[in-house]
């Protein structure tokens, strides 16, 4: 009796296999939808940039959201937000401020997260008409010097420089009231600042090294040592009650997130975890 073949069992395998192949995958699940609708930011002017170009990119990465943003000096935005002024996240240029807001219980103790931080640097006009070559430059008679508000965390700062070199036997305790004896401009954002040194209306101002590449064109730099500058702390956290909760929480997840931090080291933010007195702007994420 002849024995079976192998052929049959191939070919039957064959048009099994065609068939199978010929079926149509099973449908994908859908991806969950993300949060949606306006999204309203209060941030600080010298955030402008770089919260517009992370604005963008969150808006791009989360359908159906819109970034609205509100710059002003962090001590406006505080005064706004505890006045009641609808928001959903605020980011303030000083943990100082940030915590005038959680005084003013719009903002929940413990929410607040660091996302960034800065450092201050002397502005002159570009052709430098005062021929500013060091911070001891500043206490030259007729100066004319522009700074932001003390109410301001930039003015803040910049009296902290100040009063650091007081201290140092380089500088002499003169040197403080000296150098605010010359200051014939107070104004309430940094970026004010910025715009009358690049003007000239000013013969130097005292800014974040964030703001000063803005105006590279009409601007020159002079470097605060070590010694003396400041550390800028960026504090953000959600409004306690955001009329959008859950964007609000996105949009903070965001801006602490690899792309986020990557945004604001392009923009010559410092990262937290690079931080120290000795880091370098830009050498973030």
């Amino acid at each position: 009796m002849p024995r079976p073949t192998a052929a049959p069992l191939a070919l039957l395998l064959a048009l099994l296999l065609a068939a199978c192949s010929g079926a149509p995958p099973a449908p994908a699940a859908a991806p969950s939808p993300g949060p949606s609708g306006r999204l309203s930011v209060f941030a600080a002017a010298s955030l402008g940039d770089a919260f517009e170009a992370i604005g963008a990119a969150f808006e791009a990465g989360h359908p159906g959201a819109e970034v609205d943003f509100h710059f002003a000096g962090s001590q406006q935005l505080v005064a706004q937000i505890n006045e009641g002024a609808p928001a959903d996240v605020l980011a303030t240029a000083s943990a100082a401020h940030m915590q005038a807001a959680v005084a003013g219980g719009r903002v929940a103790s413990g929410t607040e997260q660091t996302f960034a931080l800065n450092r201050l640097v002397v502005v002159v006009p570009k052709d430098n008409p005062a021929g500013i070559a060091s911070v001891q430059d500043l206490a030259q008679p007729g100066l004319r010097l522009i700074l932001a508000d003390a109410a301001v965390p930039a003015g803040q700062y910049s009296l902290e420089v100040l009063a650091k070199a007081s201290a140092l036997p380089a500088y002499t305790e003169s040197f403080s009231p000296t150098v605010l004896a010359n200051v014939v401009s107070y104004e309430d954002n940094v970026r004010s600042v910025l715009a009358k040194v690049a003007l000239g209306e000013g013969d130097a101002g005292i800014v974040y090294t964030t703001d000063a590449a803005l105006e590279a064109e009409r601007v020159a730099l002079v470097e605060i040592p070590d010694e003396l500058n400041v550390i800028a702390t960026y504090p953000a956290a959600p409004i306690a009650d955001s009329p959008n909760p859950e964007l609000a929480r996105a949009f903070m997840a965001y801006l602490l997130g690899p792309e986020g931090q990557a945004a604001l080291g392009r923009h010559g933010f410092i990262s937290p975890d690079v931080g120290g007195a000795g880091a370098a702007p830009g050498r973030g994420l």
